[in-house]
């Protein structure tokens, strides 16, 4: 435990801020999970109003500095593949 009062200071914002990224990351793992669930589903308006959410949320992400630009970019990637691959079946 440190003893001085700025070291204090900043053990206390650090667990905030973890916290908070925390919450961020589960947050698009959920958006993840929901953009998943609507691919399943099939129904192709739905899967475009999903995809725009999505990528908004990664977006955010990388400004938060959750994410880094490389991994978001990927995972956009990767969600636009599954997008033409739903329509493409259908």
């Amino acid at each position: 435990m440190p003893n001085i009062k700025s070291a204090k200071k900043r053990v206390l914002v650090a667990r905030k801020k973890t916290l908070q990224n925390q919450i961020l990351k589960s947050n698009l793992k959920t958006t993840l999970k929901k953009f998943d669930a609507t691919v399943a589903e099939g129904n192709i308006d739905a899967i475009h109003e999903a995809y725009r959410g999505t990528v908004k949320k990664i977006d955010q992400s990388v400004t938060k500095g959750i994410l880094h630009k490389n991994t978001a970019s990927r995972k956009k990637s990767q969600l636009a593949a599954k997008v033409n691959a739903a329509t493409a079946n259908s």
